[in-house]
């Protein structure tokens, strides 16, 4: 049995760079950087940063394109590939990349639109206390008027 599937939680390196195939299919290439932190044995904190190229196709592509940004945190699922080819100057050339299946936006943060969320928050809490107080005087309403209700009338 072969199995090939790598998952990468990490920040974006810069904006993705989203292009069109002479066919039609979208293709966008995404940089990632992911970093390891530990501790030596002499209680010395050490970081290392990998950097991976991530490459989506299609309509992940296209949403890859339009919502991940610089800096943001994003985690990407996929299979490793590896394509080579000759250079210009007659060098042969390797580079694997994740072939990204699926992708899974971190949260937001303030400069990527949290005060607009904020915003839509209030205005939604606003709605609801109005569609609230809406209820309260349409049960106001219907309490003040006399009638009976039967057991029959309930639907359920």
């Amino acid at each position: 049995m072969n199995f090939n599937k790598t998952i990468i939680v990490g920040r974006i390196t810069k904006d993705p760079e989203t292009r069109t195939t002479p066919n039609g299919q979208t293709v966008a290439s995404i940089g990632v950087a992911t970093n390891r932190v530990w501790n030596t044995n002499g209680g010395e904190r050490q970081e290392k940063v990998e950097y991976h190229s991530i490459v989506a196709w299609g309509k992940l592509a296209e949403i890859c394109g339009q919502y991940l940004s610089k800096g943001q945190l994003v985690l990407f699922e996929g299979r490793l590939e590896t394509r080579t080819w000759e250079g210009q100057d007659g060098v042969k050339r390797s580079k694997t990349e994740i072939i990204a299946e699926n992708m899974q936006m971190g949260p937001r943060t303030k400069s990527q639109g949290e005060e607009s969320f904020q915003q839509n928050e209030e205005r939604s809490n606003k709605d609801n206390v109005d569609q609230k107080q809406t209820k309260e005087q349409s049960e106001v309403k219907s309490s003040s008027d006399d009638e009976e209700i039967k057991i029959e009338d309930i639907p359920f």
